[in-house]
């Protein structure tokens, strides 16, 4: 099954078999990096649960989790017991180690996407995947779990995006994220079309993007600090309730504004290797844009998450955020 997976999405040759049985279940290849598990018996607890990663193709340590989960899998050291739609979404990027070939990937998840290209053929593709999964599934609770690292350092290396959206967040998911050591979690405020925010928005899933630490290549990755985070994939993927803990000991943020590129001409005022999570005082300029101007901080203090001058124009440069009192 995994060495199918793989040499399918790394060779670019269709296995002769995509189809098969494994210890407690059944898998099937749909397209490259698509894989989708079913289980003999699906227990009680189950969810229809999409893990993705490589949605950016240097990201690379979501990838080893995934792929040390599936290796246990097979090894029949643990047992499906719901079922799961395994990603690796950019596969050329993934191959190249780059963030992506031509456009951002994870900004192209919308039904109504009219761009061309291999990436936004891709974002359909994988949207088509989703649709399907969840709705062979739909008696049970849906979830996806969207696997990514930062550019950059953060004070809170690893940390969760709640996605916008009408959907609320079940307050269990707190304690499960608190359980797998995710030390901050980011409420977005407005609709952004990543793929977590896709299953979210059409399909009312339980959806965040898990932000794992730092990119590295693929050896390089602290993988036992995603011991909890394996812990919690384990669990899902059996079809147990997870373990919890109170989401008091994770920071919560909430966004307070996007700051947009808007010119050949631009520039953010402060340090490249600027940590996310970094706090500036009232007072502090950001950014100069030729066009939008200065963005200046106000009143009150705000932290850069998500920092990158070098964005087209018309995109996201940093997300400015505040502290939030509550998970709601």
């Amino acid at each position: 099954m995994l060495e199918h997976w793989l040499n399918w999405m790394f060779d670019g040759q269709p296995p002769a078999q995509q189809r098969g049985q494994f210890a407690s279940g059944s898998y099937q290849l749909h397209t490259p990096g698509v894989l989708e598990l079913v289980p003999d018996r699906l227990t009680p607890d189950a969810h229809s649960c999409v893990f993705s990663a490589a949605i950016h193709g240097n990201e690379t340590a979501p990838v080893e989790l995934l792929g040390s989960w599936l290796s246990a899998l097979e090894a029949d050291t643990i047992t499906l017991g719901a079922p799961v739609l395994v990603i690796l979404g950019n596969i050329p990027a993934l191959r190249a180690q780059k963030r992506f070939i031509d456009t951002n990937l994870n900004r192209l998840f919308k039904r109504d996407l009219a761009d061309s290209g291999a990436e936004p053929e891709r974002a359909r593709e994988l949207m088509t995947a989703v649709d399907r999964f969840f709705a062979a599934h739909k008696a049970l609770p849906k979830l996806h779990y969207d696997l990514h690292t930062a550019i950059r350092g953060s004070f809170y290396p690893r940390f969760v995006v709640e996605p916008f959206s009408d959907t609320p967040t079940k307050s269990e998911q707190w304690q499960w994220l608190a359980a797998a050591d995710m030390q901050a979690v980011l409420h977005q405020h407005q609709t952004s079309w990543t793929f977590s925010h896709y299953s979210k928005h059409y399909h009312q899933a339980q959806a965040f993007t898990f932000e794992l630490g730092r990119v590295a290549p693929f050896g390089q990755n602290d993988m036992a600090s995603l011991g909890p985070m394996q812990a919690l994939l384990t669990a899902l993927s059996e079809g147990k309730v997870p373990s919890r803990q109170p989401p008091s000991s994770m920071t919560f943020f909430r966004v307070q504004h996007e700051l947009m590129r808007q010119a050949d001409d631009f520039t953010l005022c402060f340090d490249t290797h600027t940590p996310n999570f970094s706090r500036f005082e009232p007072g502090t300029r950001l950014a100069c844009d030729s066009v939008a101007g200065d963005f200046i901080v106000g009143d009150t203090p705000l932290h850069v998450v998500f920092p990158n001058a070098g964005v087209e124009i018309g995109a996201r440069a940093a997300l400015l955020v505040a502290p939030a009192q509550t998970a709601a």
